[in-house]
């Protein structure tokens, strides 16, 4: 069954401008499930064509069970009650849930090309010893049979939410592993985040035919809000959905959602289900046009949006990004809705077609969807961007100081502390941007964006792809930053040294204190209300910004080396007529002690 077209495929059409070498895996699941409603049990099988794309010989392959994470016992629950410091993701203990509260999901009759395998089971984590080897190019045909507890909402799955959705199913099916240049991605899962693999699903759901089903994907029939369409099975409705290039499949289901669907751009179908609750009704009708208004600001501001339909659903617990779909467990109140759905929605670019391993760089789809959620929303909205601005960088300067930050390449199980992981994945993740940004100008950064996702989509791409496109879009290098900023803890630190007179004009001596260089903007004020800007690149970017809008007047002086603590440089007026100097008057550099960045003369 050697495909040799599919490996052609990988390596020269899904993107020429990857590295040589690149290759990904594709999976395609074929899934029945019946849905047991009251008593939170489901069954099924699946089949899944597998075809091994990389230049490996393959002799085993892994699933991800996700439900067997939620029982006590678990190495989430272990790892909850081991923590350095609280998990504040968590409102259930694992470890105290009743046996009709637990999650599981078991595995039975896997076989590959009909062949009986060899399987064992750790945690979350199934090995399968093949029947024969998948060579480079092949393809296998694995069938299985599967069931499944639901657990209580705990962790972004679950059934019975805190806002009372009935199932929310997220991770919820025997899932193929991962297997990119770095080998298997099998870690347990703990809460953390995911990595999946490229393909087409065809998702057939039996449940008791008063449930409304929303889903990753298209429904195959008319009206999915009119329960008395689509095909029975008793007191049982089939419901179907086929979703093309995803790399995971998420679905919930309530006896009292409201399904409305409001025309986006582009065509697309979005799709809005709801709890039938008056409290918050009006905030989820007004949320529609929002939502389109947001898909049209990531169009136009990272790349048009591949498919024809996406769902916002209530469910799960807070918010979480999945192909198609998110789940918004929001609706009291507005802003905090918009907020969710801007964040979430931003998440349908940076992971459901940019899918970055979450497990080892969670900070390329965090810290962006971050970023750009905020800045939508404050388009649409409306609101300050420079509040986001703030916050983010006030949470990262607070890791940066406690001694608790850890690299931001750290695995996203590894991390001592909770807190450290949650603000390096979303504020440090937020200050990369916002950094590259300030570093190369905001018209080579728009171009860097779009440029990345273009080049990017539908692959997974490294922090390596990013920088190498922002590098191609500037002008500038950044392997410097992208070092220093995700592979170590150095902080930025610059301070005003010593400012004398010269003659006719002033001495500006300005000092290195932390490891990591940044280009800076020094600005000066006079006292006759001029001001001016003195750019000072460093030398390892090769290159220099053209000068922003909001500088009026702009000097560009000689490069500063990273070897040299200190650096002078001239400005053309007396001391006595400078009013403040400034080296970081846009609070733009992520500098961890700003009380030596102004000196203000009386």
């Amino acid at each position: 069954m050697r495909n040799i077209i599919a490996l052609i495929f990988c390596l020269f059409i899904i993107n020429t401008a990857q590295t040589q070498n690149y290759w990904q895996q594709n999976a395609d699941y074929k899934i029945s499930v019946d849905v047991n409603a009251n008593n939170n049990t489901y069954k099924g099988n699946q089949e899944i064509k597998y075809t091994n794309n990389s230049r490996d010989t393959l002799n085993k392959i892994f699933f991800h069970l996700y439900f067997n994470a939620f029982k006590v016992g678990s190495d989430m629950a272990v790892r909850l009650k081991n923590g350095d410091d609280i998990n504040t993701r968590f409102d259930v203990d694992i470890s105290q849930l009743k046996p009709n509260e637990e999650g599981f999901l078991k595995v039975s009759n896997l076989r590959q090309d009909g062949q009986k395998v060899e399987t064992y089971v750790s945690d979350t984590i199934l090995e399968v010893i093949l029947a024969n080897p998948l060579e480079p190019g092949d393809s296998s045909i694995f069938t299985l049979d599967f069931n499944g507890q639901v657990p209580v909402t705990i962790r972004r799955a679950g059934r019975d939410s805190p806002m009372g959705v009935k199932f929310s199913m997220a991770q919820w099916y025997p899932k193929i592993s991962e297997y990119d240049y770095e080998g298997w991605n099998t870690a347990p899962y703990t809460g953390r985040e995911f990595h999946g693999v490229w393909g087409d699903f065809d998702v057939t759901i039996e449940i008791d035919e008063d449930y409304i089903v929303a889903a990753s994907g298209y429904l195959q029939e008319s009206d999915p809000s009119n329960p008395k369409l689509g095909k029975k099975s008793g007191n049982k409705r089939i419901w179907n959905f086929l979703a093309p290039k995803v790399h995971d499949f998420t679905w919930a289901a309530d006896p009292d959602y409201i399904h409305d669907v409001y025309e986006g751009p582009n065509g697309v179908k979005l799709n809005f289900y709801y709890k039938n609750d008056p409290g918050i009704i009006d905030n989820w009708k007004a949320v529609q046009p929002v939502t389109a208004e947001l898909m049209e600001f990531f169009n136009e501001n990272i790349g048009v949006y591949p498919y024809k339909q996406y769902s916002v659903v209530q469910g799960g617990d807070g918010g979480m990004e999945y192909s198609m779909l998110t789940l918004v467990n929001y609706g009291d109140e507005f802003v905090p809705l918009v907020s969710v759905t801007s964040h979430e929605l931003a998440h349908a670019w940076f992971q459901g077609v940019l899918a970055t391993n979450e497990m080892n760089h969670e900070w390329m789809d965090e810290g962006a969807a971050s970023f750009f959620g905020d800045l939508a929303e404050s388009v649409v909205l409306g609101s300050n961007f420079n509040n986001s601005i703030r916050s983010s960088y006030a949470r990262y300067i607070s890791l940066a100081n406690s001694g608790q930050e850890m690299p931001q390449s750290t695995n996203a199980n590894r991390y001592k502390y909770n807190r450290a992981y949650e603000s390096t994945a979303y504020s440090k993740g937020f200050v990369f941007l916002s950094q590259l940004r300030y570093i190369i100008g905001l018209d080579a950064f728009n171009e860097t964006i779009k440029n990345y996702y273009n080049t990017y989509k539908f692959t997974h791409p490294l922090p390596n792809d990013l920088r190498r496109i922002a590098e191609q879009s500037s002008g500038i290098l950044l392997n410097w930053y992208l070092t220093d900023w995700t592979q170590t803890t150095n902080k930025i630190n610059y301070a005003i040294n010593q400012v004398e007179q010269s003659k006719n004009k002033s001495k500006i001596t300005l000092e290195r204190i932390g490891l990591m260089p940044m280009p800076l903007e020094v600005l000066v004020k006079y006292k006759d209300g001029t001001e001016e800007f003195y750019y000072i690149p460093i030398s390892l970017m090769r290159g220099e910004k053209k000068q922003p809008s909001y500088a009026k007047s702009w000097t560009q002086v000689e490069d500063w080396s990273w070897a040299y603590k200190k650096y002078t440089f001239e400005v053309n007026n007396k001391l006595e007529s400078i009013k403040s100097i400034d080296l970081n008057p846009t609070r733009l550099i992520a500098d961890t002690d700003n009380s030596n960045d102004i000196i203000i003369f009386e």
